[in-house]
């Protein structure tokens, strides 16, 4: 039997991307998989609809329902949990929260100052995103709290360490993580699991689309993810008998790929954060070959290289 036969799953903003990803992997492991977006149908000359993602999980042998909801509507998402506690008897074992609608504003901005950019960018970058999330998880715990079971992961990124991409993005990125550790240390007690989860950088296809065209961001991107190694990390933790251990902290799909074991599409591990080998190789030192790929740095150096303290 698949890992998650009978676990009901939410991830939110899943017609393409990590949230595709994450969702068809849930699928893979036999789940019941809401989705959401505001594309419910394919457009002309555009690929992801949430029919086309409930179609992979199907295939996957899971079960995608697709559920259309703008996260930046309150009560789109009111609605969304309603429907979810109804048709599942107030069960969810899984939340998602990855809706995101600034990627497209990012690469418009990338080099421009904050100052120099449109005053629309904090609501574009942190309305479906942050905001949305909390909303989202409060919607969860709800159901969540009461049957003593859960996990909540927020989809995140370094950014909410040190400056990447721009100035709302990171502050966004580091409200995120906050949420996973206050939430978290509230929903403790009800062995409800909050994290808050940090891809690398990951090949969608918008970036792999668009890549060519932003050379600024060609480096970034040179040892991408899939997205579904995303998903092979949320399936790992959801099976991990001791998830409590990790609640509140921030965890990155490096690190989970080897402490579970599980790889990229690829068979390999993506670039680590924590890895020295791989913080040379990106430098371009000559170092980075004779350097073994094991030694990582401890998290407490890495947040002593930010500004924070």
């Amino acid at each position: 039997m698949s890992s998650l036969q009978g676990k009901v799953c939410l991830v939110t903003g899943a017609t393409r991307g990590i949230g595709k990803g994450i969702a068809v992997i849930l699928g893979e492991e036999g789940a019941t998989v809401y989705i959401t977006g505001r594309t419910l149908e394919a457009k002309p000359g555009l690929s992801g609809s949430l029919k086309e993602t409930a179609q992979e999980i199907d295939a996957a042998g899971g079960k995608g329902i697709p559920i259309q909801c703008d996260h930046s509507k309150d009560e789109d998402i009111a609605k969304l949990f309603a429907t979810i506690a109804k048709e599942q008897d107030g069960r969810l074992d899984i939340l998602v929260n990855n809706a995101y609608a600034g990627v497209q504003a990012i690469f418009d901005n990338s080099q421009k100052k904050f100052w120099e950019q449109p005053d629309n960018m904090w609501d574009t970058i942190n309305g479906v995103g942050l905001r949305a999330h909390y909303i989202a998880t409060c919607h969860a715990s709800r159901l969540m709290v009461p049957r003593k079971q859960g996990l909540i992961v927020n989809i995140s990124s370094a950014g909410g360490l040190r400056y990447l991409f721009n100035v709302a993005y990171g502050i966004g990125k580091a409200g995120v993580d906050r949420m996973a550790a206050d939430c978290g240390y509230e929903l403790k007690k009800s062995n409800v699991a909050m994290v808050s989860l940090w891809p690398g950088p990951v090949k969608t296809e918008y970036v792999s689309k668009n890549l060519n065209e932003r050379d600024e961001m060609k480096s970034i991107f040179s040892d991408a993810e899939d997205p579904t190694f995303s998903g092979k990390a949320v399936v790992a933790m959801a099976n991990d008998p001791n998830i409590m251990k990790k609640t509140g902290k921030i965890v990155t799909t490096a690190d989970l790929s080897t402490e579970y074991g599980f790889t990229d599409i690829s068979g390999n591990r993506p670039s680590n954060i924590r890895s020295v080998k791989d913080m040379l190789k990106f430098s371009g030192s000559n170092l980075a070959p004779i350097v073994p790929g094991w030694i990582r740095l401890p998290w407490w150096v890495i947040a002593a290289t930010t500004h924070k303290f």
